[in-house]
């Protein structure tokens, strides 16, 4: 269960589930058609080995990511909302931002596989010891940008810590938070976007991926039913099922041009199934929307 200060590293806690997107990631690369790839998912799911690699050799029949239906739609959810944010990133680039904010950067590679312009530099912040693993894993190949490591909890002062490591307010800036919001309280999320928006010069872009609330019944039945099977600290025991405001609106009102997308349109705009209604996929994307804003 969480705590006000717990803390992990790759294969414990919230660290996992980044574990588990990157084989996600790596999964989708092995398709003869993948919306998405990231060459460096399976290297990191190598690099830990047992069930991961297994997992990417076939030899993982039942893992979580090998069944029909909710396996195969979470590939689909990380291949598509992979290709969000790049382009998203790329159409930052495109527009002359050369300071990259990774919130929660977990295992995102794309400090080492965009095409980022000359003088970019991509802040990571993280957990020291998740920030640590992803450094000493890829010590062989060079990010494609200046890259700079923030060790920092998100719950904690982390705006002080990115500026201390050269990020400068005053020049236009990206900024994403994939995969976070639903590990943190309403709280945090609130305090996340005021200390985006206080960081953020006009021009600056930020890229959000945010999930509705399930029915609190609901939500509480699932956390049982991990507990039930001795599946603690795998998902719904780890996350908050709080949102403070959507995103899209509470950008909007400060001056940011906001666009929602639902995650279930994103999926059908490239080719991939919809989960039925009422299936544990829909489940999950049927909350999730990728949202993109612009400071004016």
């Amino acid at each position: 269960m969480r705590t006000d200060d717990d803390t992990w590293d790759i294969t414990t806690s919230v660290g996992s589930t980044a574990l588990f997107v990157a084989a996600a990631r790596a999964l989708e690369a092995q398709k003869p058609d993948p919306i998405a790839v990231d060459p460096f998912a399976e290297t990191f799911c190598r690099a830990v080995g047992g069930e991961w690699a297994d997992l990417l050799d076939g030899r993982a029949p039942g893992h979580a990511l090998t069944t029909d239906d909710f396996g195969a739609a979470f590939v689909d959810f990380q291949a598509v909302r992979t290709k969000y944010f790049d382009d998203y990133f790329r159409a930052a680039a495109d527009a002359g931002l050369r300071q990259i904010v990774l919130l929660a950067a977990g295992l995102d590679s794309r400090a080492y596989r965009l095409d980022w312009p000359d003088g970019t530099v991509v802040f990571e912040l993280d957990q020291p010891r998740v920030l640590e693993f992803k450094r000493q894993v890829l010590e062989a190949h060079t990010p494609r940008a200046e890259r700079r490591e923030v060790p920092v909890d998100l719950r904690d002062d982390w705006a002080h810590a990115l500026r201390d490591e050269g990020f400068d307010p005053d020049e236009p800036s990206a900024w994403i938070a994939e995969g976070l919001l639903i590990y943190l309280p309403a709280g945090a999320q609130r305090e996340l976007f005021t200390g985006i928006d206080s960081l953020a010069a006009a021009g600056s872009h930020a890229a959000v991926e945010e999930a509705a609330p399930m029915d609190a019944g609901a939500f509480e039945a699932k956390r049982e039913e991990e507990r039930s099977a001795g599946e603690e600290d795998t998902f719904f025991t780890l996350v908050y099922n709080e949102q403070h405001e959507p995103a899209a609106q509470w950008f909007g009102a400060r001056g940011w041009r906001a666009e929602a997308t639902r995650l279930e349109d994103w999926l059908s705009e490239h080719g991939r199934p919809v989960p039925e209604e009422g299936s544990e996929a829909a489940t999950m994307t049927g909350t999730i929307s990728l949202v993109s804003a612009v400071k004016a």
